[in-house]
């Protein structure tokens, strides 16, 4: 009872600050870039040593990140452009939070936590390109836990109980499960023949006729030319 109380009045509040926002016209994008600015601060405040001080910080960042597709959503402009640069902008703050962590770890001669701090680097960035390469193959990729929310909740928790350790062992270990998960999930669906529509592209014809000649030039690997963000050949790059 009180937890759902608590959590009506949290959505209040939130929906006070996005229709606040909303009405004075901001753009959208410009949150975006906003939460990226306060977590390169949370960064620098990594670098040095002042978790708690970060984790502060950190939350503030995350209220622009909760804030910025509801305010696109109440001004009618919802664009795929602006799920695309978000998602970008979240890896920039997720790398940059963890150069932060490296930083300091490496300037106390911590290289012990230092390798950890990498390798929760890593399994963050390969969680999002797990799913993103998986879903040029197939529908839906979200097997796993350890998605961007429950990442930067574990490292505020982390940085403002100055109890960075377990936090970071956690952080390098639950993401890299998360991606076993999705090539398995991957695996499974392909197998089951589950993949995604490819639709080739049509080149519209010369005056003369014959059909433009694209720079692709059908891959000069003999791959057909497919609309983006439907399929992309097995070397594509992805968000």
């Amino acid at each position: 009872m009180v937890t759902r109380k608590i959590g009506e009045a949290l959505r209040w509040v939130l929906y006070k600050i996005v229709h606040a926002l909303a009405a004075t016209g901001v753009e959208p994008n410009l949150l975006t870039f906003f939460g990226l600015v306060i977590n390169v601060f949370a960064a620098y405040l990594f670098a040095k040593g002042r978790f708690p001080a970060a984790g502060g910080v950190m939350i503030l960042a995350g209220l622009f990140d909760m804030v910025d597709g509801r305010v696109a959503r109440a001004q009618g402009r919802v664009t795929k452009f602006g799920a695309y640069f978000d998602s970008v902008i979240d890896r920039y703050s997720d790398v940059g939070l963890y150069f932060g962590l490296l930083y300091y770890y490496a300037s106390v001669n911590r290289s012990r936590y230092a390798i950890l701090v990498g390798v929760a680097m890593a399994g963050s960035v390969m969680v999002s390109y797990a799913r993103a390469r998986a879903e040029s193959l197939i529908p839906e990729c979200k097997a796993g836990f350890f998605e961007r929310p429950e990442r930067i909740v574990l490292l505020i928790i982390g940085a403002l109980s100055n109890k960075m350790a377990p936090a970071l062992w956690l952080l390098a270990i639950g993401p890299n499960i998360t991606v076993i998960h999705r090539i398995v999930h991957t695996w499974r669906e392909t197998k089951a023949g589950h993949f995604v529509e490819v639709v080739p592209v049509i080149a519209p014809e010369t005056p003369s006729g014959k059909p433009q000649e694209t720079a692709a030039k059908a891959d000069s690997q003999g791959e057909e030319n497919l609309v983006p963000g439907v399929a992309v050949s097995p070397r594509g790059s992805s968000r």
